[in-house]
């Protein structure tokens, strides 16, 4: 993966899905059988978005894989979550609703500029479908000398330079929306349409680029809400950059870097044209080869650090969870400009207009255009819509008109929140068992501890109960776990009743050889492939070989037969794997122990 991917890979979450929404509005309802089609052949076109993310040893990798997408009537919150730990699933989705075809995509898989052009991509070919017999052509939407290797190039790495990079300068924290949050942490989306052609002339008028002029007026739209107080701190915007525009590149993966402009209104009356001077400085500064390029490095510098390299994933996510509280607190909101979305004219006729908009835990913004309309979605999970209404209002103080966009989604269907409450019930009622069970042992002080007996089996089914509840969208991980935590299990209620050896003597031997048997069913029955099951079986095999010959070389195991039995059993097994399955064994070794 690029290096954008393994950190948004790391942050996410299910209130920062880190998911976003590029959409099509045509001038006619959709046919979903044609889209599925459609969808099939944008697919053959760019393969890439047929990839899952894999947890390794050290890092998270992309891997193709032979899943099926389905085209669904829209049927969830926009921007909702799409990669669920564990859960081997595609990182896009495509729905429609009504005229309206949707494509959302994990930031993982893809940037805006790759989202853009699978898009286009998607429509043309839904379109081509719908209306070829009507005389519309099939184009090319992309070099025809691309290869799939060119979209699968991870640019980072290709363009990294030690020599660009500069010690970094430590920078102030900027102001922090605090707004109530709306209800139950729904994602709020406010669209409008404005003219192209009404902002670039009025840009121009004033000497600015487009983005360089909105920029301002979101600057100016944040401040309106702050008071006297909050004005120590500065406002700062996260304005992503295409960095194909400074080093040429045909990838597919994530290839942006950012800038971050931002006015200081403390103690200033600051008029719009004050802040705009200062935002135009500043892209005038940053958007140069040069400082893109040094950047750019700084972010791989970590990445590329030898003994960092070396750290356990999960404690990389850790740290890179940290790092991204920190970095969120140097930004307030965040503005990104998709820039003008293109598609041949005879295709144009059918198209209304492109949108796009974000999940985000902040306030963003999301600009792009189609002909003349430019399209502005804002996001936010914030009870309010003052800032919105700062912006427009500025913006028609500068002359130019917003016409509102009526959002118009489904009702959402969320499954998930109703298993959620059933788990908390469970949980609630496991509680006041063991609640019930100290309670009578105090009371009654039974010679023979039985409620306390109750109570630890209540515990031990809760923890096998919740372990198999958010591990069950991958049942060999699944199975890998309960056996570590039976057999842990086994050994505290061993020591707790007087240490009769029976937990090392008999559960481990027989429990590792009964998971085992348990994974290869399971991987015969879910019709896994090789490198779904390959590293499971490794790890169990390699547990139940290991585990039971330390404890007899330790002389905790009074009855040594069914150990080394056990033992010599996983030691057959993986054998057999290197035997009869050694490449695949390598190549899934390698992928998930890549550092």
């Amino acid at each position: 993966m690029d290096n954008a991917a393994k950190l948004f890979s790391a942050a996410s979450n299910k209130q920062n899905t880190r998911v976003f929404r590029f959409y099509c509005e045509l001038k006619e309802e959709v046919r979903p059988e044609l889209l599925q089609q459609a969808l099939e052949r944008a697919l053959e076109t760019y393969p890439l978005f047929l990839s899952v993310l894999r947890k390794g040893v050290f890092w998270h990798y992309l891997e193709k894989s032979n899943l099926h997408p389905e085209v669904k009537e829209e049927y969830r919150e926009p921007c909702s979550r799409l990669y669920i730990r564990d859960k081997k699933s595609l990182l896009f989705e495509v729905s429609y609703y009504k005229k309206r075809i949707n494509f959302e995509v994990f930031h993982v898989l893809t940037d805006g500029t790759g989202a853009t052009a699978f898009l286009k991509e998607l429509v043309k070919d839904y379109l081509y479908l719908a209306h070829g017999k009507e005389g519309l052509e099939d184009v090319f939407l992309h070099p025809e000398d691309m290869t799939i290797q060119d979209q699968e190039n991870d640019s980072f790495v290709k363009y990294y330079s030690k020599e660009a990079r500069k010690p970094k300068n430590r920078k102030a924290s900027a102001y922090q929306l605090k707004k109530v949050h709306k209800e139950n942490g729904r994602l709020r989306v406010d669209e409008r349409v404005l003219s192209v052609k009404e902002v670039l002339e009025h840009s121009r008028r004033l000497g600015v680029s487009m983005t360089v002029f909105l920029t301002a007026a979101l600057l100016c739209a944040i401040h309106e809400e702050m008071t006297r107080q909050q004005e120590k701190r500065p406002v700062v915007l996260m304005v992503p950059v295409n960095l194909r525009k400074f080093f040429p590149s045909d990838s597919m993966l994530n290839f942006f870097g950012w800038i971050e402009p931002g006015y200081d209104f403390q103690g200033k009356d600051a008029s719009f044209e004050d802040v705009l001077g200062q935002v135009q400085q500043y892209f005038k500064q940053e958007l140069t080869k040069e400082k893109m390029e040094t950047h750019m490095s700084e972010l791989l510098a970590l990445e590329m650090n030898p003994v960092l390299r070396l750290a356990p994933l999960d404690l990389k996510n850790l740290c890179i969870q940290a790092g991204a509280k920190i970095a969120e607190k140097n930004v307030t909101a965040v503005f990104s400009n998709m820039s003008a979305v293109n598609m041949p004219e005879e295709y144009a006729a059918y198209i209304d207009r492109f949108g796009i908009y974000t999940s985000t835990p902040k306030m963003e913004l999301c600009i792009c255009s189609f002909e003349d309309k430019l399209s502005l979605g804002f996001t936010s999970r914030f009870d309010t819509e003052n800032i919105q209404r700062n912006f427009y209002r500025i913006l028609r103080e500068q002359g130019i008109h917003s016409e509102r966009v009526e959002p118009d989604f489904p009702e959402p269907d969320v499954p998930g929140e109703l298993e959620m409450k059933v788990y908390k019930c469970f949980c609630l009622l496991c509680l006041a068992a063991v609640i019930l069970m100290f309670s009578l042992h105090f009371n009654h002080r039974p010679e023979v501890p039985w409620t306390l007996f109750t109570a630890g089996g209540i515990a031990s089914m809760w923890l096998a109960s919740t372990i198999g509840f958010f591990k069950r969208h991958n049942l060999l991980k699944n199975t890998m776990w309960q056996l570590i935590l039976v057999t842990v299990g086994c050994i505290i209620w061993d020591v707790l009743t007087g240490w009769h050896g029976w937990a090392v003597d008999f559960v481990l031997p027989m429990l590792s050889i009964g998971v085992l048997f348990s994974m290869v069913v399971i991987s015969y029955m879910q019709k896994y492939t090789v490198r779904d099951y390959m590293i499971y079986l490794v790890m169990a095999a390699g547990y139940g070989a290991l585990l039971p010959m330390i404890l007899v070389l330790a002389g905790t195991v009074t009855l040594k037969l069914p150990s080394l039995l056990g033992a010599g059993f996983c030691v057959l097994f993986l054998a057999g794997l290197v035997l009869f399955k050694g490449r695949e064994l390598k190549e899934e070794m390698g992928k998930n122990f890549h550092i």
